[in-house]
């Protein structure tokens, strides 16, 4: 289990991210269009996989906003946005933002994506919420780079993740 903290306060995680290196885990997620999406869906693209507590937070909200920046210069390379909101929330915070680049997705229905990915809260206010945390993976599925950002008021190193990829 991760041990990171919630504006100071010690918080865990249900489990650890996949490690460097290692198959990435399938999951079942719901786009905006409330259809299921999976890891196949994106076979043969990069993945960087954006995860958050709450699109309604202002550390979640910028991460989503940097992300869309940051895409339009990616060759073969999809931002899935991840978090428990539901698709209506996410798909009304990114037309109300002009969000265009990345690809939001919710793990509302079963909660299989925080835990197959070890990031879901197990403690704290923010208990089953997934935890803020970079995921890249590559065209053939496997993990290139994690971050379990420490302080989840505090945004992921955006810098890192996309040089993961190079």
């Amino acid at each position: 289990m991760a041990n990171v903290t919630l504006g100071g306060t010690p918080v865990e995680t249900i489990g650890n991210l996949p490690a460097v290196g290692s198959k990435a885990p399938d999951f079942k997620l719901t786009n905006t269009e409330l259809a299921d999406i999976s890891l196949a869906d994106y076979k043969g693209q990069r993945l960087v996989l954006n995860i958050f507590p709450s699109v309604d937070t202002g550390v979640c909200a910028q991460s989503i906003k940097t992300f869309n920046e940051k895409a339009s210069n990616l060759d073969n390379t999809k931002i899935l946005c991840i978090s428990k909101d539901l698709p209506f929330a996410m798909g009304r915070f990114c037309g109300a933002e002009g969000i265009e680049n990345v690809i939001s997705l919710s793990d509302y229905k079963t909660g299989a994506f925080g835990k197959d990915y070890g990031l879901a809260f197990s403690t704290g206010a923010f208990e089953t919420l997934l935890s803020r945390c970079i995921v890249v993976i590559d065209t053939d599925g496997t993990v290139l780079y994690t971050e379990q950002v420490s302080e989840i008021g505090e945004e992921p190193n955006y810098d890192e993740a996309l040089t993961s990829l190079a």
